[in-house]
């Protein structure tokens, strides 16, 4: 530690209800987080080099839904972080969703095995470390790895976000944007990838261009691009994150029987590879949430607090009216009583205008091997408030489970800055084995609700369909007569243009088969809840 933090005997005091005296600048700080109503405790006060287990750091509960970030270079005990402060949130009946992309957090579901490491821990702390399992459901970005299944529909997903899972550029968004319009105006359900394809083709047919043209039109060679990315996209395996049935976010704000709110743990490890999929389906969660819950206001608890992990992959090459959406997301949920914590490694990987809202704040240790880890080092250092440690110092020197801690006083004002040696989790740090963790997800009452997928009649079968349902087919009925099989089926392009219905809408330019969905800053949608 540096000099700055080093006082001389005669400026210590006693503590209130302390058996020992504390340096004057930590007695201070101590001071901002003797919070009188219900709180998370994180861990003891670092003052001088010494850890001070009478001085707790802490976070007001009601503050929970004000938002947060956890940072760190990688190793530093960050998921230890996630897992110790939805184990407290879970304890005091709010719902936690936790985003698992390595697949370790499953674990806390679990009690924690006592070890002299767990031990040493807690005594540093003064904690009363009790192995503790807390209930939890276990999800996969449509099925892949140990979990329910969940999936969205690609209306729900809607237009912008859906634009950023395929990398499309301004003018292809805005052209996707157009479809999604159209295909909301004329009752066509956009379930799946397919649904998507038909309506593209249908409108780029010579029959089906002029019913953009009254909105803008789409061009041919926008149209490539969009089928050529969702070819390409599908040829990747994502088709199965879309479709039916469509997992309902209101999942997440369950409670358990005895009063602890269930923990939902979103394994991602199947799909750490594909990081614009799983980030971007991050937001569709919130977002949905954000398009769903009623207005609360300012409650006494949060009604969930959500874990977004990997937070830099969401603002990697977004769009300026995408970092827009989210700004505006994040601001706007907190009155719907959900709190967030985006979980990265510096702040300068958050915008200012997301950062400015986190007023919750645990900073892990940071590295700084190289130039561009001196500079993210200081602009790290510029967004605490003023503190009385050599920060830059302070941040490069912390060891595994400690952090630099500023959250929001009860009052809504930030706490002195604080290092602080944090408590252990008192549920299994690890995962938990694969056998017992498929039995958990089968025995849960919602694995029948979302285990099977289900592919309705939707805009694909509308656009296709030029048959009674269940009437044979030419070629069914040759086959069936021992002819000779049919030709290879036509391309989703051929049948849409040669069906009953292409020629139905044709002709009915105009016509409003179905009511508009109202969309969100997202452009998602629902017609549920």
């Amino acid at each position: 530690m540096s000099d700055r933090e080093t006082m001389p005997p005669a400026t210590t005091s006693e503590a209130p209800g302390s058996a020992r005296a504390l340096p004057r600048e930590a007695l201070e700080i101590a001071s901002g987080y003797a919070f009188t109503g219900p709180a998370l405790d994180l861990g003891a006060l670092m003052w001088g080099g010494e850890c001070l287990p009478d001085a707790q750091i802490r976070i007001p509960l009601p503050m929970l839904n004000r938002h947060g970030l956890v940072a760190g270079a990688t190793g530093t005990g960050k998921t230890k972080t996630l897992q110790l402060v939805a184990e407290q949130l879970s304890a005091q009946g709010v719902p936690v969703f936790l985003a698992d992309i390595k697949g370790d957090l499953s674990g806390i579901s679990a009690a924690g095995q006592p070890n002299d490491k767990v031990s040493g821990r807690a005594a540093e702390v003064h904690q009363e470390w009790t192995p503790t399992g807390f209930p939890a459901e276990f999800y996969a970005l449509g099925g892949l790895g140990h979990g329910i299944p969940v999936r969205a529909t690609v209306t729900s997903f809607g237009p912008v976000l859906l634009a950023k899972v395929l990398q499309l550029n301004q003018t292809q968004e805005q052209s996707l944007g157009l479809i999604f319009h159209y295909a909301d105006q004329k009752g066509l359900d956009l379930v799946d990838l397919k649904d998507l394809r038909a309506v593209v083709a249908f409108l780029t047919s010579d029959e089906g261009r002029a019913e953009l043209k009254g909105i803008g039109g789409l061009s041919t060679a926008t149209a490539g691009v969009i089928l050529r990315s969702l070819t390409a996209f599908e040829a990747q395996g994502m088709a199965d994150f879309f479709g039916e049935p469509e997992f309902d976010t209101g999942e997440f704000l369950r409670t358990a029987d005895d009063g602890r709110g269930i923990v939902s743990v979103l394994e991602l490890a199947a799909v750490q590879d594909r990081p614009q999929l799983f980030s971007t389906f991050l937001m569709w969660l919130l977002a949905d949430l954000f398009h769903d819950l009623p207005e609360v206001g300012d409650a006494e608890r949060p009604g969930l607090v959500f874990f977004f992990d990997e937070a830099h992959l969401l603002f990697d090459d977004a769009s300026k009216a995408f970092l827009d959406s989210i700004t505006q997301t994040v601001r706007l949920i907190r009155s719907k009583g959900v709190g967030v914590f985006f979980v990265t490694q510096t702040p300068k990987d958050v915008p200012s205008d997301v950062l400015a809202q986190l007023g919750n704040r645990v900073q892990h240790a940071l590295r700084a091997f190289t130039p561009d880890d001196q500079k993210a080092l200081k602009a790290t250092v510029k967004t605490f408030p003023n503190s009385a440690y050599d920060l830059e110092e302070l941040l490069t020197g912390l060891g595994t489970g400690e952090a630099v801690v500023t959250v929001l006083g009860e009052k809504g004002a930030p706490t002195p800055v604080a290092a602080t040696r944090l408590r252990a989790p008192e549920s299994l740090m690890g995962p938990v084995e694969g056998p017992a963790l498929d039995e958990a997800v089968r025995s849960s009452p919602l694995y029948g609700r979302y285990a099977q997928a289900v592919d309705r009649e939707s805009a694909y079968e509308k656009l296709t369909s030029d048959q009674p349902a269940g009437a044979k087919g030419p070629d069914e009925m040759k086959e069936a007569a021992g002819a000779p099989k049919a030709k290879p089926q036509p391309s989703v392009v051929e049948q849409v243009v040669g069906s009953g219905m292409f020629k139905s809408l044709a002709r009915s330019v105009g016509t409003q088969i179905g009511r508009e969905i109202t969309r969100s800053l997202f452009g998602t949608a629902r017609r549920r809840r």
